[in-house]
């Protein structure tokens, strides 16, 4: 696969000033190391950084629209944006199921939730999302009742992540899928903080070891991987 061109200067620069503002508005949750991957767990972005998640320049950075399209959701369909935030992706999804499918929008954080309620009222969508506020162990969402859950730059923030990964699962149906995008590790030029990104091998060796069976990746994106998970099944391969 060809590598984008590095940003530009003064894109870089933006970036960096954003992530000293993310930085800045993290919360104080105690972050560690995660106990199979070793992985340094990352500090979550409160709300005051939200701005961030809805700048104009995020389509041309990371190409969500190519990510919503990637991930094949259906009309009719019930899935879950997983770490909301401002609920940038939750509208998206909340248009490819229509009015026949559902989004449950969870957060942590209930700043972060009426974010979304905002600007769901705002565009007139909220016939088909419904709003969850979750905890750093569970994400309330209902027993086998998700065709996808959904995880755009959440899960290496995850402080509790075995625990929370073993409620997403209760939440999947047996034919569900768990996707996470994340920013790519293997790329040290995506201007991303390290602690922000993770390798394939990270997540599947973390994901693995709760019962999840890798499917694939998916390297549409300019920094990030779609990386697509089952609760069971078969295993996966990397094409």
């Amino acid at each position: 696969m060809r590598l984008p061109p590095r940003p530009a200067h003064s894109a870089l620069i933006l970036l960096v000033l954003a992530a000293v503002a993310i930085a800045a508005t993290a919360l104080s949750f105690a972050q560690g190391t995660h106990p199979v991957s070793g992985r340094r767990i990352a500090s979550v972005m409160d709300a005051r950084g939200a701005e961030w998640l809805d700048r104009p320049e995020r389509e041309r950075e990371e190409a969500p629209a190519r990510a919503i399209a990637a991930l094949d959701i259906r009309p009719g369909q019930t899935v879950a944006d997983i770490g909301a935030g401002s609920g940038y992706y939750t509208v998206r999804m909340a248009e490819v199921v229509g009015p026949k499918g559902r989004v449950y929008a969870t957060d942590i954080q209930p700043a972060m939730l009426d974010l979304i309620r905002k600007k769901l009222d705002a565009e007139g969508s909220a016939g088909n999302v419904e709003l969850v506020q979750g905890t750093l162990t569970e994400s309330k969402l209902p027993d086998a009742a998700m065709d996808l859950a959904l995880m755009v730059d959440v899960y290496h923030e995850l402080a509790q992540p075995q625990a929370f990964l073993k409620s997403v699962k209760r939440a999947l149906k047996p034919d569900g899928r768990l996707v996470l995008i994340e920013f790519r590790k293997e790329s040290p030029w995506v201007p991303i903080r390290e602690e922000h990104k993770m390798s394939v091998a990270e997540a599947r060796m973390e994901l693995e070891a709760e019962g999840y069976t890798f499917v694939r990746t998916i390297d549409v994106l300019p920094w990030q991987h779609i990386l697509v998970f089952e609760p069971g099944g078969r295993p996966g391969t990397v094409p």
